[in-house]
């Protein structure tokens, strides 16, 4: 027994020396280059960053697709040209369409000429007042029949309602246009949108009214527009897996074209006091996150922290991290714990990179 107990206590001396030995060996090391920062509370914007579409706003949006069916006789646009109100962007084929209202026309007149007719035997007593309504409802059928068929005929040459872009043309030359596709969508190119697809997690951070910046290109990009969030989709799309969200463009420094995909930055949360990082302090390690503490002896710690909102810059931590700790920023990723760090010049806080002489 007393065998037994004398191995267990030299094991865990064993242990305990082999554990000390280890910190002993990182604590030996030491690594250069790398940078830190005093965590301290400060005013903090969440933001989300997603793609979008710029495209027209449903309600200054066109879809213009052929009065029934008919063969394209001619194509006037092509997709990105600009147009004004009346300008023909289709004709299709008007041989059927004037066929159909000289027949209308036709029956129309016979039905105009038998009302005229029964009313007159009506009136001699010859025939029955039955016989007049009969003819009557006859002449209003034919009345719709001729009515359709010049509306038909005005529609088969298609015209744009209003002035803006083309955004797409289906029609093609000598094929047959279906009623139930559009064969072209205009936009008026003065006032858009900009159209996103957001994972439920996502979409579900968003309120109406939020401020969204579009971006330029690269690293840097600085705002190239602004806009307003208008409507975050309340339902799942059951073939993309995503929810719709729309804002409104509301001015931008370059023209932004309809089709064209941008970068766009939204505002989820405002605080004015939170105690925030920067994203390169931020290690993952499983499914969480870790930092690493530096103390006052310049030996850095690992220690896991609880991430809340995001900037493009920075994280808010809502655990393991208190104001006044100095953690590692740059060359935080790949650390190993209890490393000595040799900082040359550090940054007055985790979210100001100004240097502060050591």
């Amino acid at each position: 027994m007393r065998t037994h107990s004398c191995v267990a206590l030299l094991s865990a001396v064993a242990l305990l020396a082999c554990a000390k030995g280890k910190e002993e060996e990182s604590a030996g090391r030491v690594v250069t280059g790398a940078k830190t920062a005093i965590v301290t509370e400060q005013p903090f914007v969440e933001t989300l960053d997603a793609m979008a579409v710029v495209s027209g706003r449903p309600d200054h949006m066109a879809i213009l697709s052929a009065p029934s069916t008919a063969r394209v006789a001619a194509v006037h646009v092509v997709a990105g040209q600009r147009v004004a109100t009346g300008d023909v962007l289709v004709e299709l084929d008007q041989v059927a369409f004037r066929g159909a209202v000289n027949a209308a026309d036709a029956a129309l007149a016979a039905s105009e000429k038998q009302v005229a007719r029964q009313q007159r035997l009506a009136d001699a007593g010859i025939a029955a007042k039955r016989d007049v309504e009969l003819a009557q409802a006859e002449l209003a059928a034919a009345r719709a029949v001729a009515e359709t068929a010049h509306r038909q005929a005005e529609l088969s040459i298609i015209r744009s309602p209003i002035t803006g872009i083309v955004t797409s043309v289906a029609a093609v030359l000598g094929a047959t246009a279906d009623p139930t596709l559009a064969l072209v969508q205009v936009a008026d190119g003065s006032v858009l949108d900009l159209a996103m697809n957001l994972v439920p997690t996502d979409a579900a951070r968003l309120r109406v009214g939020a401020s969204v910046e579009v971006l330029g290109e690269g690293k840097n990009a600085t705002a190239i527009g602004d806009g307003t969030l208008t409507a975050v989709g309340a339902a799942v799309d059951s073939a993309t897996r995503a929810i719709a969200v729309r804002a409104s463009l509301r001015h931008s420094t370059r023209p932004l074209h309809v089709g064209e995909t941008v970068s766009v930055r939204i505002s989820v949360a405002s605080r004015a006091k939170a105690l925030v990082v920067p994203i390169a302090a931020l290690v993952p390690d499983g499914e969480s996150f870790k930092v690493f503490v530096v103390d006052a002896q310049g030996i850095a710690h690992a220690r896991e922290v609880e991430v809340d909102g995001r900037s493009d810059a920075f994280a808010e931590i809502v655990k393991g991290l208190k104001a006044g700790e100095r953690i590692v920023t740059y060359g935080a990723y790949g650390m190993d714990d209890s490393v000595r760090i040799d900082v040359k010049s550090e940054p007055k806080s985790a979210a100001k990179a100004k240097p502060d002489a050591k």
